[in-house]
């Protein structure tokens, strides 16, 4: 079962823009990404740090407990780990887990009998995630650098998927929900917050990378 949250912002999507080659968009957007593990503290072209997670949703008090440089890489599109239901001992995948603040959430949720895996295609991100988690001292957590279209987790191995924005910049986020339906076993959950359109973008502005990364 997937539960979205759509947050209505003027996103991107493109169907048919031949002219822009995938393979470098992807390394853009990572390169744009890591950008804020890299200078959390610097202005980026979409909404980051601690001030934005609360806007959306994420309760100070818990902020507060968890390291200020997981919380200041935060660069995600609404407060699924909040609102996600993960019961004790579940095994949860945080997929695009950036710097990490949805993982510890998770491993706190689901406890020392469960366990939380974050995937990340940034090593700068799953660099910061990996401090988060040796400060927090959590041994219920691993994290992977891969792509989230080609996991290489087990069949039917995840009790609870959290998705916190990585669809709308990803071309390839049909093979994305095939990977998610493989790996969640029968009778999990996926929880994914996106943006989504306002209104259709005309093909010039749509097909424009800059367009997408700004």
């Amino acid at each position: 079962m997937f539960k979205f949250f759509n947050k209505l912002i003027r996103s991107n999507k493109s169907e048919n823009c031949p002219q822009i080659n995938t393979d470098e968009f992807s390394e853009k957007v990572k390169e744009v990404y890591s950008s804020v593990a890299a200078n959390p503290y610097d202005k980026h072209s979409f909404p980051t740090g601690r001030k934005f997670a609360e806007s959306i949703g994420y309760p100070k008090e818990i902020l507060d407990k968890l390291p200020a440089i997981t919380v200041d890489c935060f660069a995600g599109v609404s407060n699924v780990s909040i609102y996600a239901s993960i019961p004790q001992g579940a095994a949860v995948l945080d997929l695009g887990c950036g710097a990490g603040l949805d993982t510890l959430i998770a491993a706190q949720k689901t406890g020392s009998s469960g366990r939380v895996i974050g995937i990340d295609f940034s090593e700068a991100m799953i660099n910061k995630a990996n401090f988060g988690i040796k400060q927090c001292g959590y041994t219920n957590v691993s994290l992977q650098i891969e792509h989230a279209d080609t996991l290489s987790l087990p069949d039917s191995s995840i009790d609870i998927a959290l998705v916190n924005g990585i669809f709308n910049l990803n071309p390839f986020r049909e093979k994305i929900f095939i990977e998610l339906a493989r790996v969640i076993k029968k009778g999990g959950v996926v929880y994914a917050s996106e943006l989504i359109l306002k209104e259709p973008n005309i093909s010039s502005i749509v097909c424009s990378l800059d367009n997408w990364l700004n």
